[in-house]
């Protein structure tokens, strides 16, 4: 909605007398200079673009005039430019923001007009902003997590049973996923005059896998299951045993979802000749579970801005990436679905809230 804006004569006189005088304020000038346009009906967004300026200064401009008349341009309080603070009101202004992170740059603006009575533009606030070292951007969630000790004790378990592993033993993890038939976008490179968009499937089908990877061999055993139970984490222990025929002992990493603790595998677990051990990773340590990467190679390959319109075509692209992708491309996943396990911590990161 366009705001009505008037100068009487006099005030349009004393205004150009501004604009003519030398040794005018520089400022003081401008602001007249932008009191003018608006008399001429131009636009507080026309006048910004034109005398390079930020709408909301010309904005606040014309509604101080409109509040207080020519004495709204004098410079009071100023100090020669628009929102100057001193060192040391920066400093207390640094540690503020930094104890109390503002949401807006209206609440720095508020603030700062507030405790020091000094007025900021809002793109004067944010070059500030810039300039105290601060940028905006969203906090990262962090998921609970496994205690340090505990993943660096599961890490150097780890790895001396790596170094002692005798050649009829094998290694494989284990876990389950649920891919849902649906898009998902992703980054990627688009010509600049083109909005590139993907269509979303109204249904919530999903898949349901339990899958276990040996890092050595790429060798992949997986069962597909109308759920993950115990009888299907049977199924697949099954399947590695049968897929290891000269390994006397097969360590099968795995997470301690209550399907893996089950009381109905207790028996086969005790029969005579198992050759199957199981080994828990900490509670909430996925990054401990390397096929955890291979289900995000999986949506790079099959759901990354790619559309399956029926969920047979989706089920089928799944199928084909454990059978035929990761097969034929393992020596090039196999970069990036590693045993480099590190020690993840929270003490980088500053906790608000």
């Amino acid at each position: 909605m366009s705001v009505s804006f008037s100068l009487s004569r006099e005030e349009r006189a004393e205004l150009r007398g501004i604009l003519r005088a030398r040794r005018a304020d520089a400022l003081v000038a401008r602001r007249a200079n932008v009191l003018l346009l608006l008399d001429d009906g131009k636009s507080a967004v026309a006048i910004a673009d034109f005398l390079y300026l930020d709408v909301e200064t010309v904005r606040g401009w014309r509604r101080a005039f409109m509040r207080e008349g020519l004495t709204s341009i004098v410079l009071r309080d100023y100090s020669g430019r628009e929102g100057h603070l001193s060192r040391t009101q920066e400093a207390e202004l640094t540690l503020h923001l930094q104890a109390h992170p503002p949401r807006t740059v209206g609440e720095v603006r508020a603030h700062i007009g507030r405790v020091y009575g000094v007025h900021f533009s809002r793109s004067g606030a944010i070059k500030l902003m810039g300039r105290l070292g601060f940028v905006y951007k969203k906090p990262r969630l962090l998921p609970l997590g496994a205690a340090p000790e505990a993943q660096a004790e599961f890490i150097a378990s780890y790895e001396d049973l790596c170094n002692e592993l005798a050649d009829d033993e094998a290694v494989v993890f284990a876990d389950a996923v649920h891919p849902e038939h649906q898009s998902r976008p992703a980054y990627g490179w688009f010509h600049k005059d083109v909005r590139p968009a993907i269509a979303a499937n109204s249904g919530r089908r999903r898949m349901n896998i339990h899958g276990a990877i040996n890092l050595e061999t790429g060798g992949f055993q997986m069962v597909e299951a109308l759920k993950i139970n115990s009888e299907s984490t049977q199924n697949l222990l099954e399947r590695i045993e049968a897929a290891h025929p000269d390994k006397t002992r097969i360590h099968v990493y795995l997470d301690n979802a209550r399907y893996h603790h089950a009381r109905a595998l207790k028996p086969w677990l005790t029969e005579k000749n198992r050759r199957v051990k199981l080994h828990f990773l900490p509670a909430y340590a996925p990054h401990l579970n390397p096929i955890e990467r291979l289900w995000g190679v999986m949506h790079r390959y099959v759901t990354h801005n790619q559309h399956h319109a029926k969920f047979n075509d989706f089920a089928a692209a799944i199928l084909a990436f454990f059978h035929k992708t990761l097969p034929d491309k393992w020596h090039q996943i196999r970069d990036t679905v590693t045993d480099n396990f590190r020690v993840i911590t929270q003490e980088k990161h500053c906790q608000i809230g």
